[in-house]
């Protein structure tokens, strides 16, 4: 799946014009015909009493019919909270892949689903990670979409967000939250997911001092996004990636990196062309990939942990 936010130089222009690649249309073969569209099962004007109640339902808040009418319908399932702290950006992000949905000519929708914080859920967030899953594949199926959008990170997030997309086998596409920005305390790089550690640890053994311990409290974690470590978050990320779920880079964008807006951009776009190519993950992700992620596990020297 290629990456579509660069930037390039029309032929024959000064190098001061610059224009988006554009990607280019399916092949007509390859379209879905609009009135396949799932949604449509919802809002097609030849069901006169769903059809109406679905569309005044719909502009009930305040969406015009040209607004959805024949539009591919897309689910963005985010998991934002404010007891996710890798998450803290997610806001900002789903209003930039809903942009993406908009140019390419689909209607977004925003689902929101169970946040699964490794920081605050007790004992451990690993056990309601097929609920997760449970829910995004209820969702989907139960509803007028015909595409998602999965935008999770922190780690047992991204396996339940896969999961249930995987059951429920609509066009998918994963926006990784990305890791946030490197620990810093007194000079020295802190990693978020082993520095910590290391300072209790220190700090147990009498080494360092309840001051030594606050600043690096407040230099551990800078930033929305996940461990910038290489933890679980990233490896899942990783394996996304390798699965084909994701967009090509998108795996190793730090959350506060401007890129990170042009890669939800960018996904917002590439799932509208997903939904009338019908690139589903059982086309996409062929079962001998997971030989794929066997091997990104054995690079990173991390055991799968999560899947």
């Amino acid at each position: 799946m290629e990456l579509r936010f660069e930037e390039e130089t029309k032929d024959g222009d000064s190098e001061e014009q610059h224009t988006t690649r554009a990607t280019p249309p399916e092949p007509p073969e390859k379209r879905l015909r609009r009135a396949t569209l799932r949604s449509a099962k919802w809002f097609d004007e030849a069901d006169e009493l769903n059809g109406l109640r679905h569309r005044s339902r719909a502009k009930q808040m305040g969406y015009a019919r040209d607004d959805f009418k024949k539009k591919p319908f897309i689910a963005i399932v985010t998991t934002w909270s404010d007891l996710l702290p890798c998450h803290g950006h997610m806001k900002t992000r789903v209003e930039e892949v809903k942009r993406g949905v908009w140019l390419a000519g689909g209607f977004p929708v925003e689902l929101p689903a169970m946040a699964l914080s490794e920081t605050y859920m007790k004992p451990t967030p690993m056990i309601y990670r097929n609920m997760l899953a449970m829910q995004v594949e209820e969702q989907l199926r139960s509803q007028p979409v015909d595409g998602v959008v999965l935008m999770g990170g922190c780690d047992k997030t991204t396996p339940g967000l896969l999961m249930g997309a995987l059951s429920a086998d609509f066009p998918a596409i994963f926006v990784p939250a990305g890791p946030m920005l490197s620990g810093r305390c007194r000079g020295q790089a802190l990693g978020s997911g082993t520095d910590m550690w290391k300072a209790i640890d220190e700090f147990r053994a009498g080494a360092i001092t309840d001051n030594d311990l606050s600043d690096i409290e407040d230099g551990l974690n800078r930033s929305p996004g996940t461990c910038m470590s290489m933890g679980t978050a990233s490896t899942m990320a990783a394996m996304t990636e390798a699965l084909g779920l994701s967009l090509t880079g998108a795996s190793s964008v730090p959350a506060m990196d401007s890129s990170s807006a042009r890669v939800a951009s960018s996904a917002g776009r590439r799932i509208v062309e997903m939904v009338w190519a019908e690139q589903t993950p059982s086309k996409v992700v062929p079962r001998e990939n997971s030989q794929h992620n066997q091997t990104i596990v054995v690079m990173v020297k991390l055991e799968p942990a999560e899947f």
